[in-house]
């Protein structure tokens, strides 16, 4: 429990903290669990408004935490629900005003909004108080609903939110607002860039990138963690990767549409050409300003590489993707690929967090492989296509990677059919 002078100095420091976090989802858990810290609050939500919505964006709860095995996450189900009157959260977004309730299950009748025992009865947990704060941007628009639940005294004790933590409150939802705005642009034209390759090549959707981003963080997390590294390395690695996991294929909009839309199996002079989107991707992150340019062209230019040396596009320069020198091909062979940890870790990781969600996914010329398939193909690669280590770390966090499927479903698939032969992008 932060005490007065602590809770005035992290305040000071929010700022700084918060705009060195660039993704947003990684943005809204730090939020979430510096809010909890603030007021000593067992649980929270985080819900993100979309269009006349809200999406459920992220959740802790310390209580059911320890009711799982150490490192293990809770899984959570993502729903929206309306901006209206009739929710707690939808009120606060409606009203845009903070609402401070000492129990949610003594609201009285004459209040418009209502608390859903839903979740309680779901996860076997009680909410009493609550403290729900819309997060608003510098033109007073709703970013999103912050919802903090259970506070509690020295004890351990659930207790009502204070006048003192209300006024605290206020000031962390104008810092976490202008935080959050700012990784929303920079969402927004993460996403704008998987459009563009989008509208090249169909498969490259906004809840494709997702769903390899947070596979391959937590794939990261766990490989750290066997290493012992920093915890706030981890912290800052996470945030490049995902953002860097999320472009990993922006090189296919410099390849062209005849080789791209072909609907029948490629050439090999072609799928040569195709090997390069490696390179185009790299390409576009050449010019460094940051670590995040950094990663993003690691994942760019590794993600096809294979533990056994068979991937692409192998030692090359990432400007121009030309061999490097001494790994040239004299006998005019192809460019052999790097080879184990040859591959940069980030390159491993996406690789494997990409073919998994292409098997189970729907593409144009191949319905979703069913689970089983799926996982037992991830399996059979170990220690050829992918590192073994990642494929046991795999293995062991599916109900995370479940989950995660289910929080990022592609909107709608194309009915056009092709007699393409199946490969893994």
């Amino acid at each position: 429990m932060l005490n007065k002078q602590q809770k005035v100095d992290t305040l000071l420091m929010m700022g700084i903290e918060m705009n060195r976090i660039h993704d947003l989802d990684i943005l809204f858990e730090r939020l979430l669990t510096r809010a909890r810290q603030f007021v000593n609050a067992d649980a929270g939500s985080i819900y993100i408004r979309k269009g006349d919505r809200l999406e459920f964006a992220h959740s802790q709860n310390a209580t059911l935490q320890k009711k799982i095995l150490p490192g293990e996450k809770l899984i959570y189900s993502t729903f929206s629900l309306p901006i209206d009157s009739k929710s707690i959260a939808g009120y606060a977004a409606l009203t845009k005003k903070m609402l401070c309730i000492p129990d949610v299950y003594k609201l009285p009748l004459t209040k418009d909004y209502r608390f859903s025992k839903k979740f309680d009865g779901v996860a076997g947990y009680v909410c009493r108080s609550m403290l729900t704060i819309p997060l608003l941007s510098a033109k007073k628009d709703v970013l999103g609903i912050l919802q903090i639940i259970n506070a509690q005294n020295k004890q351990g004790q659930i207790r009502a939110f204070r006048e003192s933590d209300e006024k605290v409150m206020l000031h962390f939802a104008g810092i976490a607002s202008v935080a959050g705005e700012r990784a929303q642009m920079t969402r927004a034209m993460i996403l704008r860039m998987i459009r563009m390759a989008e509208m090249r090549d169909p498969k490259e959707t906004g809840p494709h990138a997702n769903r390899v981003a947070e596979v391959s963080l937590e794939l990261y997390e766990a490989w750290a963690e066997r290493r012992k590294l920093d915890p706030k390395e981890i912290e800052r690695t996470r945030d490049k990767l995902r953002m860097g996991a999320m472009l990993h294929d922006v090189g296919k909009v410099a390849i062209s549409d005849d080789i791209l839309k072909k609907p029948e199996s490629l050439t090999a002079d072609e799928f040569e050409i195709m090997k390069l989107h490696t390179v185009h991707g790299a390409r576009l992150f050449s010019n460094v300003q940051s670590d995040y340019d950094e990663v993003a062209a690691d994942i760019a230019l590794n993600h096809h590489e294979r533990w056994d040396g068979n991937g692409y596009p192998g030692h090359v320069d990432s400007v121009n993707g030309k061999p490097l020198p001494g790994y040239e091909c004299r006998d005019g062979s192809r460019q052999h690929g790097k080879k184990g940890t040859e591959i940069s870790i980030f390159g491993r990781i996406v690789a494997l967090a990409d073919v998994y969600d292409a098997l189970c996914s729907k593409r144009s010329y191949k319905e979703p492989w069913d689970e089983p398939r799926s996982i037992q193909t991830i399996r059979n690669g170990a220690g050829t296509h992918f590192d073994p280590e990642l494929v046991e770390i795999f293995l062991n966090k599916l109900p995370c990677i479940r989950a995660i499927q289910k929080r990022h479903p592609e909107a709608g698939w194309g009915e056009e059919k092709s007699n393409r032969s199946k490969h893994y992008d």
